[in-house]
């Protein structure tokens, strides 16, 4: 085509030849088809105001489609889809009635996005088995990999197929690990068996050593997308292990089948004639195949051997030092340290530019300790349902051996914060504490029990405006820190709707609901947070018509890609307190 127009304008270029053709003739196709294509563009011109339907059957197909035919069934399926969002996704009498309508369009178009957002995508992927920075190097060497040494270096894996969600279709057109469990939990209260077909392709990316790519760019359109210092994998980085998050939530289902309304009753079918065409993922919607008992059991022990290998890869790779630096500590063993960090990011955390110390052989990550905490507890609860109780003993046990680390290792009483730790010159171990984030993340993830006296002092630190707290959510990094806003400013400030959401779970389904000291703060917090991130996301979706990766820490405005209904359509689960 680009031909065919380079031809008809070129006599136009003498401004004496007159006015080109009308763009409608200039940019017809030419009626041509050729032996082997693999495409066909079919091009319609009209004049003025149209609409027509496209139909895609099969020959065999008993019934036939028309438009009247369509009209009719979209009609029908959009009141389905409405009374099934209802009651999926059920919003309480907490907004003003005159905003009902308004936040339920919202809700259901990103939530729509997020499942349109879907993709399959198939290819192989860049991996270096050898590079490493100096300070993840002595002990750690070839601890993420069992190949041998002559094979390492950077080269293309095997081709791997992924169906999975994606942050941001237009700006993050992949899977990213640290992203697809918050995805999944959205996905599967929507639709339990979708979001299992999506569980079983990552986990089947898991690979003999227990390793999982952080990002899944699979094959060379996926790569066009990415830059090239960032396309290669190393297998012994890690990522936040949000899988599992989809597992429990799924185990959460099946258990709540039995006393809620069945998928039946939430169904989404019409019938046109004698032909029943759903609008769901499911091949049958009347049911949801894994909330049965029986089918959801021999899924999860399907599964259970590769994410029990995931679980020892991240224990065997991520080890931190403890005696060696004489730091005092009940478990011995229970100190982890991201690998793969430079100086200053750590990519592999998910919090790209957050402030930490400098880089250490000896340092400490709190949040990855305390994500080992969370991975234990879940690994404990998915053993346990799957009947594997001595799995579930063990599990317990590292669990409660974390939980003293990281009393012992990581709360400093001066500054009544969880911190970091690190090592300075003199061998000596030191705390590196910056309110943000970090600090929350032992309460983030629910596993201060509510009768810690270290409760108080977190929810101190988060509901004060002059460090956490805003009227858009919770920063994250204090606004009163040097580092505030500055440089790359990814996570020095600006409010991210995932991490709030496992803030008001933990406050909803732990801190508020449980009996102690704080659970009357816990309640007030969770009342005002909930309202200021749901009605600034909300706030900013109406003015700019977008959701967006993150909010402005001093004014809530939205900022970078957009559209990114991934994890900030968590919005919709905020709003009917699914948690």
């Amino acid at each position: 085509m680009f031909q065919r127009v380079q031809g008809i304008l070129e006599p136009y270029k003498d401004p004496s030849a007159g006015l080109p053709p009308d763009p409608s003739f200039t940019l017809q196709l030419p009626d041509e088809s050729y032996t082997g294509s693999n495409l066909h563009a079919v091009q319609k011109l009209f004049d003025g105001e149209f609409q027509f339907d496209v139909f895609f059957e099969s020959v065999s197909a008993k019934h036939k489609l028309s438009s009247a035919t369509l009209d009719n069934g979209i009609a029908a399926l959009t009141r389905s889809f409405d009374e099934r969002f209802k009651a999926v996704f059920p919003r309480h009498a907490d907004y003003p009635s005159s905003d009902q309508a308004r936040f339920e369009d919202f809700s259901k178009a990103i939530t729509s996005n997020l499942m349109g957002g879907v993709g399959y995508f198939y290819g192989n992927s860049i991996t270096n088995k050898k590079f490493s920075y100096e300070w993840d190097e002595e002990e750690d060497s070839g601890a993420g990999f069992t190949d041998d040494s002559e094979e390492r270096g950077p080269g293309l894996t095997e081709p791997k197929a992924l169906l999975t969600g994606t942050p941001s279709r237009s700006f993050f057109p992949r899977g990213f690990y640290w992203d697809e469990g918050f995805h999944l939990i959205h996905i599967g209260a929507w639709d339990n068996d979708f979001s299992v077909e999506i569980l079983k392709d990552w986990i089947n990316l898991i690979d003999e050593d227990g390793w999982v790519a952080r990002e899944q760019i699979l094959g060379e359109e996926a790569r066009s997308k990415v830059p090239a210092e960032f396309q290669t994998q190393v297998p012994n980085y890690a990522n936040p292990p949000t899988l599992t998050v989809a597992v429990t939530a799924l185990i959460s289902r099946v258990k709540a089948a039995s006393s809620g309304p069945s998928t039946a009753d939430l169904g989404m079918d019409f019938v046109m004639g004698d032909a029943q065409t759903p609008l769901s993922f499911s091949q049958n919607p009347d049911s949801s195949k894994y909330l049965e008992p029986e089918a959801a059991m021999s899924f999860l022990k399907s599964i259970y051997p590769p994410l029990k290998r995931h679980y020892d890869w991240f224990r065997r790779t991520q080890r931190g030092q403890i005696k060696q630096y004489g730091r005092k500590a009940r478990s011995r063993t229970e100190g982890y340290r991201w690998r793969g960090r430079s100086e200053s990011h750590v990519l592999t955390s998910g919090m790209d530019d957050y402030p930490r110390g400098p880089p250490h052989p000896g340092e400490l990550h709190l949040d990855l300790i305390s994500w080992m905490a969370f991975f234990s507890r879940t690994m404990r609860e998915i053993s346990s349902f799957v009947g594997e109780e001595d799995d579930a003993i063990s599990y317990g046990e590292i669990e409660k051996a974390i939980l003293d680390n990281i009393e012992d290792l990581h709360w400093n009483e001066k500054e009544q914060m969880y911190c970091d730790v690190n090592v300075d010159n003199d061998d000596e171990s030191y705390h590196v504490c910056h309110r943000g984030y970090l600090s929350l993340f032992p309460f983030l993830l629910s596993l201060l029990p509510p009768t810690s006296p270290h409760l108080g002092p977190t929810l101190d630190l988060l509901h004060d405006p002059e460090h956490l707290w805003s009227s858009y959510g919770i920063r994250s990094l204090s606004m009163s820190h040097p580092e505030f806003g500055q440089g790359e400013n990814y996570w020095k400030g600006p409010i991210w709707i995932q991490m709030n959401y496992l803030i008001l779970g933990a406050l909803h389904n732990t801190y508020a609901k449980e009996e102690g000291l704080y659970q009357e703060k816990a309640k007030q917090i969770y009342t005002e947070l909930r309202k200021n991130v749901v009605d600034n996301v909300f706030k900013e979706y109406e003015r700019t018509g977008y959701v967006w990766e993150q909010y402005d820490a001093n004014n809530g405005e939205g900022r970078r890609s957009h559209p990114f209904t991934g994890w900030t359509s968590l919005v919709t689960l905020i709003i009917s307190e699914k948690y």
